[in-house]
């Protein structure tokens, strides 16, 4: 009887054992399909953010290299009239180029700051009244 017993208890340690491995396995692949998702969210955010940073004029035709180096100058300008500078000969060579490619761009280089949003800084409702009931 004690022999049987003992048995018995190998037997169903042996049997827990083997279960619970079974789930670790599972919960190891959750983990590991999670950590994929995540990692995928993450480069999916990163360009989308470079996306939005994207507010070069003409940026559509230009290589990422002129990119970088539009960037590079006007990191580089020293004053807000060299960015301005800076930004009108650009705005002349896009309009070139897009002429040259038949693509329309806008006649006005894009004023500073856009990119911000719609209505960026204007928190008033349609008519002036800020938004509140009165």
């Amino acid at each position: 009887m004690m022999k049987r017993t003992l048995v018995m208890s190998v037997l169903t340690s042996g049997l827990i054992m083997a279960a619970s491995s079974g789930f670790a396995a599972d919960e190891m692949a959750v983990q590991e399909q999670v950590k994929e998702q995540t990692q995928v969210k993450e480069q999916v955010q990163a360009k989308e953010k470079v996306q939005k940073k994207e507010q070069v004029y003409g940026s559509q035709m230009m290589t990422s290299q002129e990119r970088m180096e539009h960037r590079k100058k006007m990191r580089a300008a020293k004053t807000a009239e060299e960015r301005e500078r800076i930004r009108a000969e650009h705005h002349e060579a896009m309009k070139v180029r897009a002429q040259e490619r038949g693509v329309t761009l806008p006649d006005a280089p894009p004023e500073r700051g856009m990119g911000q949003g719609a209505g960026a800084g204007n928190n008033a409702a349609p008519g002036g009244g800020g938004g509140r009931n009165r």
